[in-house]
């Protein structure tokens, strides 16, 4: 056990992902521990793909669009990240027009930024010169036609494509909104509170060093992260954790519903009807946290591809050996 609180780094982070993904218990140490494990190996194996794209174009250094590469699929997930990227540039320039003394500069950014963000600030506007500071940039990926030509026409107000652009991520966050409204809509005032200040619980934030050692950073590659890479890799790391902690979660209400329906509970089922719930007792899920079984269960869930690469080995003696996949 003292082994395992020495390579655990992040179980108070963890447990706060999890809680934010809809675990009212308090997990384990060997479920945190696992979790912690299975992101560890997913950044890892992040890492040595990139570091094979970089190879790959003649770079000793990886970059942003090599993380791009690698999640191209989930389309939703990368219009997230470009709205981060964008937002994130905007901040910045911001922070540098307030560092100079532009005040005027530095009211219109932040306006603009709140408004972009969905704060709905109000407030005179200074004229139009500062505010176009807080323009978002452009984020072209590296299979787009933009990123092929180093000269682009200028950019118009009309936001067309911009919407275009983010209509991919709409139905994903509007999920992500509704399952949050539905975790949170019986909280008391104190625990929604709480539950907010989970939401910004990192596996990065304020913690690079830490980070850059537990992620192999030195290792796998000796090229040194940009800002952009490590923010990109925190983002990723919290949509394991739920998407992990969501499955597991789902497995546990399969098993428990299983239990129920066919008897299989036997004794068990018996001591329940013995001693009836109270009527102050906490929900089943507060008492019977996720367990590691339905942790590495939800793993080999979000593991399982397509069999035909499996089934076209039938009849020899070849060992099938299935690819590790992001989740």
């Amino acid at each position: 056990m003292a082994d395992k609180d020495k390579l655990a780094k992040y179980r108070t982070e963890i447990q706060q992902m999890m809680f934010v993904s809809g675990e009212t218990g308090e997990p384990t140490p060997d479920t945190t521990t696992l979790i912690e494990s299975i992101v560890q190996d997913q950044v890892q194996h992040l890492l040595r793909e990139c570091t094979a794209l970089a190879t790959r174009r003649g770079s000793k250094s990886i970059s942003t669009d090599d993380l791009f590469m690698l999640i191209r699929h989930d389309k939703a997930k990368i219009s997230r990240l470009r709205h981060f990227l964008q937002w994130k540039d905007v901040r910045r320039s911001v922070k540098d027009s307030d560092d100079k003394g532009g005040d005027a500069g530095a009211d219109v950014g932040g306006e603009d930024l709140m408004a972009g963000a969905g704060a709905g600030a109000s407030g005179p506007t200074q004229g139009p010169e500062p505010g176009k500071k807080a323009k978002r940039a452009r984020v072209d990926l590296v299979w787009e036609v933009p990123s092929y030509y180093s000269e682009l026409p200028p950019e118009t107000d009309n936001d067309n494509e911009r919407d275009e652009e983010e209509e991919e991520m709409t139905y994903a966050t509007l999920l992500r909104l509704q399952l949050a409204d539905l975790r949170t809509r019986n909280m008391s005032r104190e625990e929604y509170v709480h539950w907010s200040d989970c939401r910004q619980a990192s596996f990065t934030y304020r913690k690079g060093k830490r980070f850059k050692e537990w992620a192999g950073f030195g290792l796998i590659t000796d090229s040194k992260p940009s800002d952009d890479i490590i923010d990109i890799l925190g983002f990723l790391t919290f949509e394991i954790v739920q998407t992990l902690t969501e499955e597991a979660l789902r497995v546990k209400e399969e098993g428990e519903r299983w239990k129920k329906e066919s008897g299989a509970a036997g004794d068990e089922m018996g001591k329940k009807r013995k001693r009836e719930r109270g009527l102050f007792d906490p929900p089943e899920e507060a008492r019977e946290p996720v367990q590691s079984a339905h942790v590495q269960e939800a793993y080999r869930r979000l593991q399982r591809g397509n069999n035909k690469s499996r089934a076209m080995l039938n009849f020899t003696r070849n060992v099938h050996r299935a690819a590790l996949k992001l989740i």
